[in-house]
């Protein structure tokens, strides 16, 4: 991949750095940084030892891509005014903005610069998880895939969808995190060790979801194998229907979708 320069040295950048790096989809010299605080640029630098010597403004002039890595009540006007003093026409801006549209970026950085938006998961680490992306006419995916795909796949949205995507897949990590943690914590309510019922959490976690894909099965044919007539599998399921875990679940979905709309709407 060519110069690629972040605006916004922050904990997600930080990230997708790291993993870009890693799977070398970019090096250490294409790579350049700019954050209010210098010092967080300096450890940056040094951490994934960035070698480009470029200031800020040579950087951004030279970047064939340009992350824009602020917060979504940040001064977003100030960042795209300097990219559109700076870069060159033909440089495509990566939004990585929770709820900043492709039509409010062009309001801002013209309607011939070629936009990419995506909503990265925080799987980061992992190449695991979707990132959800969305494009202008003008932008070129394909050359991008290499880098967007270093930090997790990629699922094209239309981007009606992107507040969903956000508060269903990128939100959804949560959830199962909890569901573990929870599995884990019913297993030492049983009589289990802590090391051992987390173990055995993580295990059916991971075993689960691949006979998913090696079965093709829905998961109530895989529960229905499990569960014999009265027997364990199904009086724990019973006990679960009754806690209102599925109808708990969608509302937290739904709750992150709203929180995601209204900050998509500047509430």
């Amino acid at each position: 991949m060519s110069h690629i320069h972040f605006i916004g040295a922050g904990q997600m950048a930080e990230a997708i750095i790291r993993a870009a790096i890693r799977r070398q989809a970019v090096s250490a010299g294409e790579i350049t940084l700019s954050d209010i605080d210098p010092q967080r640029v300096l450890t940056l630098r040094e951490r994934y030892q960035l070698t480009n010597p470029l200031s800020e403004h040579g950087a951004i002039a030279g970047a064939d891509y340009i992350v824009m890595g602020v917060r979504p009540q940040d001064d977003i006007a100030a960042v795209a005014e300097t990219i559109n003093r700076y870069a060159a026409p033909q440089a495509t801006v990566i939004s990585i903005i929770a709820g900043v549209t492709l039509a409010q970026l062009a309001s801002l950085l013209g309607a011939e610069r070629p936009i990419v938006r995506t909503i990265p998961n925080t799987l980061t680490d992992t190449g695991l998880g979707y990132s959800g992306v969305v494009c202008n006419a003008q932008a070129k995916i394909e050359p991008l895939r290499p880098f967007l795909e270093s930090f997790g796949k990629v699922m094209m949205l239309e981007e009606r969808l992107i507040d969903v995507f956000t508060g269903y897949a990128v939100a959804g990590v949560n959830y199962v995190y909890y569901f573990i943690e929870s599995l884990a914590d019913a297993g030492v309510l049983a009589g289990l060790p802590r090391q051992q019922a987390t173990q055995v959490a993580w295990e059916n976690l991971v075993g689960a979801v691949e006979m998913l894909k090696a079965s093709g099965c829905h998961p109530r044919q895989l529960m229905d194998i499990n569960n014999s007539p009265a027997g364990v599998g199904i009086n724990g399921l019973y006990e679960l229907n009754n806690s209102d875990f599925a109808a708990g679940l969608q509302r937290s979905v739904m709750a992150a979708v709203r929180r995601t709309t209204a900050l998509s709407s500047g509430r």
